[in-house]
């Protein structure tokens, strides 16, 4: 019997990342492609800052399909949802029936992701749920899991952490008010290297910029 279809929601970042090694490794569905949204205006990662090119290199590495999700900027909730379930809706015309989170543990970002798909005929599955996350932050790095901080809001860490890499060293040098895994949007990160790329992203750093509240540490293909 075929193994269903999915799609992984794909930030770039490291949740996603190491949520899609979780599923390859459990083996019990087929991944066809990484669902990915950009700000038009940018032609980036909403929230990450991360060049489209960078991801369509990650693509590249795990051996699948980019299926983008274009936003305006600015951009309503209400667009946000017509676009994107636009896009989910011709991936379930496909075949695909499940859309993989890496969601940690916060509830109502959970109770919408599900409600979202369920009016859609696809369910989620969260394969990092529950986790504790201090735990799990050192399971990623300990598994080979690299990443860069490419975004940081200063409210909650310092910005001399935009552009530091996700590692040991970081990990030790977080404060305790913030969560290891960045799960209440301290930060944001673009995966590298890990157990679910064929071969590793290199990248070389740009500049670091304040803009809307957030700092930004630009990275670019090497």
């Amino acid at each position: 019997m075929a193994k269903p279809a999915a799609l992984v929601s794909w930030s770039s970042g490291k949740d996603s990342a190491y949520a899609l090694a979780e599923i390859r490794r459990a083996g019990q569905l087929e991944i066809a492609g990484l669902l990915t949204t950009f700000t038009t205006t940018y032609d980036r990662v909403a929230m990450h800052g991360v060049r489209r090119e960078l991801v369509q290199r990650q693509a590249q590495a795990v051996g699948t399909l980019l299926f983008a999700v274009e936003l305006p900027s600015p951009c309503s909730n209400e667009a946000y949802e017509c676009v994107l379930g636009d896009t989910l809706l011709r991936a379930r015309a496909e075949g695909v029936t499940r859309v993989v989170f890496g969601d940690l543990y916060l509830e109502d970002i959970r109770a919408y992701r599900e409600a979202q798909l369920a009016a859609l005929g696809m369910t989620c599955v969260f394969p990092l749920w529950g986790r504790e996350t201090a735990e799990l932050a050192r399971e990623m790095v300990t598994a080979g899991l690299r990443a860069r901080l490419t975004c940081v809001d200063p409210r909650q860490l310092d910005r001399s952490f935009a552009g530091r890499t996700f590692d040991a060293d970081l990990l030790r040098d977080l404060p305790p008010t913030v969560d290891p895994c960045g799960e209440r949007g301290e930060f944001h990160t673009f995966a590298t290297d890990g157990p679910m790329f064929a071969a590793s992203i290199a990248v070389r750093a740009g500049e670091i910029v304040e803009r809307d509240g957030f700092v930004f540490a630009d990275v670019f293909p090497a």
